[in-house]
């Protein structure tokens, strides 16, 4: 009798299109909401103080405006004068011999730690904090720390150098030695954060890896290469691309050790617009002078990402 009054009671109404009934909607919304709560304050500082300057130098790069007068349409022509310009070039040709030595440095220093933190001082927690120090510290009073170790005659660098019977340049006036003074500094100011990456990288690397090639009779070399360099790839890649972008902006440790000389040795791209803005008060050739720079790490960086699909291993 119970069956047969179970088997009478009516089966529940199809819904027809299997989905959820329409209160399960509101869980979504809220989290998309939430979502955007939480995505909103970067969106906003990034519309006014990123897309918004370079908006802004767009419009100014058309124009003659000397920040005191009302400017007046210039078209094409501030673009036209960077080709005849010799400064320009000798700042961009500095920028990029800056670059492309201080970034594979800084990578070189900051792995060679992080394997050594990863393994020999795995569980001496103030040697990282030592070694991130630099980079928590502001560029402006480490400038002013390298100028006294580079002192010709007295500073740290030529005395340590004069001990083992070598005579050190005056560092910041050579014109062969400023800009790898510069480097030197830049690579000790900033690889405490490529060697964190790095660090945090190597430890997600599972061990069993490093065991089966031990098995395999793989000596640490060949275990680096083939398991460790694959496996930190991803880290590699976003080390290099930030840290190219970064050095393309190069400009305070060079204001201040060196004000751009000996001569313009030591010129950078972001010092030599500065100069022409704030300076000779040439704001439109100035902004011209920013969005080519814009358009050099634009086009180097999606060089980059059109590389990382040969060259970076995802491990899905």
């Amino acid at each position: 009798m119970i069956a047969m009054a179970v088997d009478t009671l009516p089966a529940p109404a199809a819904t027809g299109s299997g989905k959820p009934p329409a209160a399960g909607k509101k869980p979504r919304n809220t989290e998309a909401l939430t979502a955007w709560l939480f995505i909103l304050p970067s969106l906003v500082g990034f519309l006014i103080f990123t897309a918004g300057p370079v908006v802004a130098a767009g419009v100014i790069s058309l124009l003659n405006w000397n920040l005191f007068s009302a400017p007046t349409w210039a078209g094409l022509k501030n673009f036209t004068r960077l080709g005849p310009d010799p400064t320009f070039w000798s700042a961009l040709g500095n920028t990029a011999y800056f670059t492309f030595v201080s970034v594979p440095l800084t990578m070189l220093v900051s792995l060679a730690l992080a394997v050594l933190l990863n393994h020999g001082l795995r569980r001496v927690a103030i040697f990282r904090s030592l070694l991130l120090l630099p980079y928590a510290t502001i560029t402006v009073a480490v400038a002013f720390v390298w100028i006294w170790l580079y002192i010709p005659h007295d500073g740290l660098v030529n005395a340590v150098l004069g001990a083992v019977g070598i005579n050190g340049p005056a560092w910041l006036i050579d014109d062969n030695w400023a800009m790898p003074a510069l480097i030197a500094m830049s690579v000790w100011k900033s690889f405490g954060f490529a060697m964190v990456v790095f660090l945090a990288g190597l430890q997600a690397i599972p061990q069993q890896l490093y065991e089966a090639a031990k098995v395999d009779g793989s000596s640490a070399w060949q275990s680096f290469r083939s398991v460790t360099l694959p496996l930190l790839s991803p880290a590699l890649f976003f080390v290099v691309v930030t840290s190219i972008i970064g050095s393309f902006q190069v400009f305070d440790q060079a204001l201040i050790m060196t004000n751009g000389g000996p001569g313009s040795r030591t010129t950078t791209l972001v010092m030599y617009i500065y100069r022409t803005g704030f300076e000779n008060y040439d704001q439109g050739y100035a902004a011209a002078q920013s969005l080519v720079l814009f358009a050099f790490i634009a086009v180097i960086t999606v060089a980059q990402f059109l590389l990382q699909r040969r060259l970076v291993h995802y491990d899905n």
